[in-house]
């Protein structure tokens, strides 16, 4: 009878300590995939999150652990250019239709104010049955609306009506944006207070530094204008009216009052300073047209687009078009500077006063080429040459441009904002 090899551990004590180093592996992996920022801070080398360290082979070291709030990836750098008053959507950056909320763009009139929501008030007053005062919880509780809607600032392009201006479609077309909205309808609010039959314009007033106010028909904000608080499935962020703002689906955004809090119904226009001194269109024979509310149709080429450079061979051209008195129908692209118009594909989803994104195939030879888009709406409106634009309205507005956008492509790739 042979003695048992001492060198070597007996089955069982071979099994036990399999299970050891089996419990001490797991062991660690789970205290390192639990540890936070601060214990992070204090790893070795070899176990930093693989963005920390950038090791070359992410397979190699552990992933970062789970955040509270998400933050975009190292190396994506697109944002917004910003003045005093507005900033602008970098929509060269951006693919499909929604505008990440940390991208919209931004205009105010005196700063952006900080509003403690639970202290905030909807006051409806003025020609309605009984005067009421909304508390947020109070809005909040209303059946709501979630719509996809585009806002669009009416000094969108505006500088380039003098010539053209800017140097990139963020500084052309930044002041527009879209985004999933949600809230309570108008119409179910002024409701509750009951609407006198005389009445036929609502004032809207916000919190800001400026008092923003503009006065609005009352049958049409009856029809789709929402009280939002909430933008792309999280509340309002401070800049886009938390904790309560209207959207009006297709006017300019000005009336689209931001940290609204009071509603005053009336017979007649208000007349404020944002409606007579400003927001309206002067006119080649001096007169001023105002209260022009609905943005026409408009689209744009966003890639290849100014401050871009190309490569002869296969190239898509990408863009948006939108219009504030419906769908889009048609968008037609011209590579010639408006010569031969060749129609786009249109890219699902189709909405009502939403982004559309376009796409269409071209090839290009290393010649010149003028880049251009045309688009049709609903209604039939045909977005309109720069040449018949300023034929019916002059030069001398600030508002609502929405001529044809031509980018030239020259020899070396690059392309710039020209006018033809």
């Amino acid at each position: 009878m042979s003695l048992p090899d001492q060198t070597q551990p007996a089955p069982r004590e071979r099994e036990t300590a399999r299970e050891e180093h089996i419990d001490r592996r797991a062991w660690l992996v789970s205290a390192v995939s639990s540890m936070g920022a601060t214990a992070a801070g204090l790893m070795v080398p070899s176990l930093l999150p693989a963005a920390e360290h950038a090791n070359p082979d992410p397979t190699h070291v552990p992933g970062r652990p789970s955040s509270p709030y998400g933050s975009r990836a190292r190396g994506e750098t697109a944002q917004r250019l910003t003045t005093a008053t507005h900033s602008l959507t970098p929509h060269q950056t951006l693919h499909g239709i929604i505008t990440p909320s940390a991208l919209h763009f931004e205009r105010h009139h005196n700063g952006v104010p900080m509003i403690d929501p639970d202290q905030h008030r909807l006051l409806i007053h003025g020609l309605v049955e009984r005067p009421l005062t909304f508390s947020m919880n109070d809005l909040m509780r209303f059946p709501s609306v979630t719509r996809t809607l585009f806002i669009e600032c009416s000094g969108n392009s505006g500088k380039e009506w003098n010539g053209p201006t800017g140097k990139t479609v963020q500084d052309t077309h930044g002041l527009m944006s879209t985004s999933e909205w949600t809230g309570v309808p108008l119409a179910t609010v002024l409701t509750e207070a009951g609407i006198n039959p005389e009445a036929a314009w609502v004032l809207a007033e916000g919190s800001d530094a400026a008092a923003m106010t503009r006065s609005l028909p009352l049958a049409e904000v009856l029809k789709d204008a929402l009280l939002c608080y909430a933008q792309n499935g999280e509340r309002l962020r401070p800049e886009q009216g938390y904790p309560l703002r209207l959207v009006i689906p297709g006017w300019e955004g000005n009336t689209c009052i931001k940290w609204i809090r009071r509603l005053k119904v009336g017979i007649a226009p208000f007349m404020t300073r944002e409606e007579t001194s400003r927001y309206t269109d002067l006119m080649p024979d001096g007169t001023a047209r105002q209260f022009t509310f609905v943005m026409d149709a408009k689209s744009v080429t966003t890639n290849p687009s100014g401050g871009q450079r190309i490569e002869p061979g296969f190239v898509e051209i990408r863009g948006l078009a939108w219009s504030g008195r419906g769908k889009i129908v048609t968008v037609d692209v011209s590579t010639d500077g408006g010569q031969i118009w060749t129609p786009a594909q249109l890219q699902d989803p189709v909405l009502s006063h939403c982004h559309t994104r376009f796409r269409f195939r071209w090839r290009w030879d290393g010649e010149d080429a003028i880049l251009q888009s045309r688009c049709t709406d609903e209604t039939g409106y045909v977005q309109p040459t720069r040449a018949s634009l300023v034929a019916a309205r002059g030069i001398h507005s600030s508002y609502h441009y929405n001529a044809i956008q031509s980018w030239k492509v020259g020899r070396d790739g690059q392309v710039t904002n020209v006018q033809v």
